[in-house]
């Protein structure tokens, strides 16, 4: 289907950051056509007028745990290992497919209705996430976050290894690579060296990303060290061949100077996760540090669980005031470095054609509202993006060249079936209530 959106603000992510105004936007079979500041010929199945709003690339958050829409709110003001083993993880033993499927829905329309096209996501149950993410349209890089406590590794004792195998054969390179299926390991510290190598030589074997928490909080980080003999967390992933495949590794607080340069070596991605990191008081990412060093960034909500929302504006905004107070530095995150994080830097995180709107890229588009109240005026796109935007000034979602959300119309999920399985099946399921 052929599309054009005319008078709209194009912010372009391009190497040059133009931001194209009065701008006409081609999609044609999925993809960014033509990009100018005159109509184009031909004819179009259908024209958007975007009534002065701005068109952006869609957001790329690059670290969730979709299904845990069921806790938000629950277990709030604890630290991290307090929260997951008193709270998080009592519930997430009681989850079938049914409450899995209603609660990823309601994730999905939350990142929908404010701007995610595309999502890395870290969880369980992920043959029913990948019927999910299938269904409401968008894209995802899916992986299991796989564990393993015992003292003798075996993948035939490891039931995440027959899971990983199971999930890329069903659904890897869905719909043209809509969806793809990455190795993921959860952490260092559940899990042990023979299940991270089987994890890397997986995703070697069939040319995977793979994605990891990594430093989320100064006593992972120093415990870490403790175990391996001063080895960090990224120090270990190295030494057991977890780095040499694209890799996303999220959180990245407590990180070092010697590991950004292995980053920045092997192509890392560290993922600034910056509302759930204060939240759970697990302290601030040293994001300048690692850009400086050349390090990619990009940007996720992590789950709702430890966020609240997944409002990825919310994040931006964060990601870059927060790096500004700490630093005393107003331009120690710019705008326009926020909103690269949000786009472009999750796009290179999970190896995706999008993140730009330029010809040949997917038209992963979100279209903002021009006459929001929080967005007049507007002097500057990307500072209203980054610092004034949230994610209820968007007005239209499209993956892909299919629009998927529109004026608050969700167009591939039944919004009030979900609301229903959540409220009436999920949530007395798993909390009894």
């Amino acid at each position: 289907m052929s599309i054009l959106f005319q008078n709209v603000t194009a912010v372009l992510m391009d190497a040059g950051r133009t931001v194209l105004p009065n701008a006409f936007v081609a999609v044609e079979d999925g993809k960014i056509a033509s990009v100018g500041a005159k109509k184009p010929a031909g004819t179009f199945a259908r024209v958007i007028d975007g009534k002065g709003g701005i068109l952006m690339p869609g957001l790329v958050n690059a670290h969730t745990h979709v299904p845990m829409t069921a806790m938000r709110g629950y277990g709030d003001g604890h630290e991290l290992h307090d929260w997951l083993n008193n709270f998080i993880f009592p519930v997430e033993a009681k989850w079938d497919d049914r409450a899995i499927r209603a609660c990823t829905d309601l994730g999905l329309m939350e990142m929908i209705a404010s701007g995610t096209t595309c999502l890395c996501d870290m969880y369980m149950h992920t043959l029913t996430v990948a019927q999910a993410v299938a269904d409401a349209g968008v894209s995802a890089n899916l992986g299991l976050g796989a564990v393993f406590f015992g003292e003798t590794f075996s993948p035939d004792v490891c039931s995440d290894c027959a899971k990983t195998q199971e999930l890329y054969s069903a659904w890897h390179g869905f719909d043209s690579g809509r969806i793809l299926v990455d190795g993921s390991i959860h952490a260092e510290y559940t899990s042990q060296p023979g299940l991270w190598e089987w994890v890397a030589d997986f995703a070697k074997a069939h040319g995977l990303g793979v994605n990891v928490h990594i430093s989320e909080t100064r006593h992972e980080h120093e415990e870490c060290k403790a175990r391996h003999g001063g080895l960090t967390p990224i120090r270990v992933m190295e030494k057991y061949g977890v780095l040499d495949v694209r890799c996303t590794a999220a959180h990245c607080v407590w990180t070092e100077p010697q590991d950004w340069a292995i980053m920045a070596q092997k192509g890392v991605t560290a993922v600034h996760n910056p509302v759930s990191n204060l939240k759970l008081g697990s302290g601030v990412a040293p994001i300048p540090d690692m850009r400086k060093a050349g390090v990619n960034i990009a940007l996720g909500t992590d789950g709702v669980s430890s966020n609240n929302t997944t409002d990825m504006f919310e994040d931006m905004k964060l990601a870059a005031i927060l790096q500004n107070g700490v630093r005393c530095d107003p331009l120690a995150l710019t705008a326009w470095d926020a909103v690269e994080m949000a786009t472009l830097g999750g796009a290179r995180a999970l190896g995706r054609d999008t993140g730009a709107i330029l010809p040949g890229l997917w038209a992963d588009l979100i279209l903002l509202d021009g006459q929001a109240l929080n967005l007049l005026p507007c002097h500057d796109a990307a500072n209203n993006i980054a610092y004034a935007a949230h994610g209820a000034n968007v007005t239209l979602n499209m993956c892909r060249g299919k629009v998927i959300y529109e004026n608050g119309t969700f167009l591939t999920i039944d919004a009030e079936k979900t609301r229903r399985e959540v409220l009436d099946y999920a949530v007395p399921m798993l909390f009894g209530a």
